[in-house]
């Protein structure tokens, strides 16, 4: 090959040259003549590779030795055996076919177009004293949610309720994130944002049953609408939200069935007090009316949490305090009188699965003067995030009737993605 005449031509020449020299000067000149010879073998090494590696790709033609026709040719040939060598896959293994007509099916792929669906059951066994054990065994509600994606500017959200028999939808609305201004849009069917525990489903609330002056003001399982939210948040002494919501209210007790809109308003506000605390205090606002029976209803609320949980031990350790207070006026001609309720409650984390809970209850029954108080314990084995077992027991006092107590034993268990949703 012309590169090895060349590199034969520059060792004689250098051989030459050494002899010329004094007799000190041979040692370098023989170091250059092995550098020469030990590129011109790495030459040769590489262009055996390159000629393998052409042979190797379909429709190549056989490497042929280049002409001796100096040195040009030589590098010529090189580049071009580099070139096509670079066009192999050769992470793969795979020629390039990029040059190749290639078939893409167009076809939707139905796995990415399937919501998220989850299944979670809520079954309760009961005891009470006194009086006559009957409807001990309570499967209170079987629950089927759908979520997803509708596309990259909104969202859905489907919960469909089987309760006793009956098929009725809790939640079903769209919403939109990202719009001017930071603003959260809701449409449909959502449970209120009232207070810090009627956002909750049933099965994710830290006891069996809502507390009792959210029943007895806001309906048997808490309130929920038809209509529109508006959510912002915002900064400044700490973080806080805003919800306005316009609505067509579910809870014919609380506006008379009149079918008319409710208007609610909710400010939340949120500080973080330590790297393991922070506290959050609400104030809610409901205004509705009936024309046909001039009923005018007025409830207010105002809500406190705060929650301990350190992170290095949160999997642990955890304690949260939560109380609130409700005021519920409804006036009838103008005449009226304000009800009081309001609650107490705390939750510490044992350890991983095992939580204790206590909750004290207060309400002013809003169809008569009856005052009642409970005092509610529990105990939590959070088995998984799939599996929850619960114990709790109630008891209650009414005023001039006697004390009555419930031992009540929860399972509540889900599958797919949505757990036991809190907000």
């Amino acid at each position: 090959m012309t590169i090895h005449r060349y590199a034969c031509s520059v060792a004689l020449a250098c051989l030459v040259a050494g002899s010329a020299g004094r007799a000190g000067a041979q040692q370098p000149v023989q170091r250059q003549v092995d550098s020469l010879a030990a590129e011109l073998r790495a030459l040769r090494a590489r262009v055996d590779s390159l000629r393998a590696a052409l042979a190797r790709q379909p429709g190549a033609a056989p490497a042929r030795a280049p002409k001796d026709t100096g040195a040009g040719d030589e590098l010529a040939t090189l580049r071009a055996a580099a070139a096509a060598a670079a066009g192999a896959d050769t992470l793969r293994g795979r020629p390039d076919t990029s040059g190749q007509t290639k078939f893409i099916g167009r076809e939707r792929n139905q796995a990415q177009l399937n919501p998220e669906i989850s299944v979670t059951g809520d079954v309760r066994a009961s005891a009470q004293h006194p009086g006559i054990q009957r409807d001990n065994f309570d499967p209170r509600e079987f629950e089927v949610g759908f979520q997803s994606a509708l596309d990259p500017y909104s969202s859905t959200k489907i919960f469909v309720s089987l309760e006793n028999g009956a098929v009725s939808v809790e939640e079903g609305y769209a919403y939109w994130t990202g719009l001017p201004g930071h603003i959260r849009f809701d449409i449909g069917k959502f449970r209120q944002q009232f207070g810090e525990l009627n956002r909750w489903h049933l099965h994710a609330l830290p006891e069996t049953e809502y507390p009792a002056a959210l029943r007895a003001y806001l309906g048997d399982d808490g309130l929920a609408g038809t209509g529109i939210s508006l959510y912002r948040a915002f900064g400044g002494l700490g973080t806080h939200e805003l919800t306005a919501q316009v609505t067509r209210s579910a809870t014919d007790a609380l506006f008379g069935g009149g079918g008319r809109p409710t208007y609610l308003l909710h400010l939340l506000n949120f500080w973080q007090l330590t790297r393991s605390a922070y506290m959050q205090i609400g104030v809610t606002g409901l205004y509705g009316t009936n024309p046909d029976s001039s009923l005018r209803t007025r409830v207010g609320g105002l809500d406190f949490r705060m929650t301990w949980r350190p992170p290095a031990r949160a999997l642990y350790r955890e304690w949260t305090l939560r109380a609130e207070l409700y005021a519920l006026r409804k006036e009838y001609g103008g005449a009226g009188a304000t009800h009081l309720g309001w609650y107490a409650g705390t939750t510490y984390k044992l350890g991983q699965r095992w939580i204790a809970g206590a909750r004290y209850d207060y309400v002013e029954d809003p169809l008569s003067t009856l005052i009642t108080r409970q005092i509610t314990p529990s105990l939590t084995l959070w088995e998984s995030e799939w599996v929850e077992l619960r114990a709790q027991y109630t008891w209650a006092k009414s005023a001039g009737r006697a004390a009555t107590g419930q031992l009540a034993l929860q399972a509540v268990w889900a599958i797919g993605p949505h757990k036991h949703e809190t907000y």
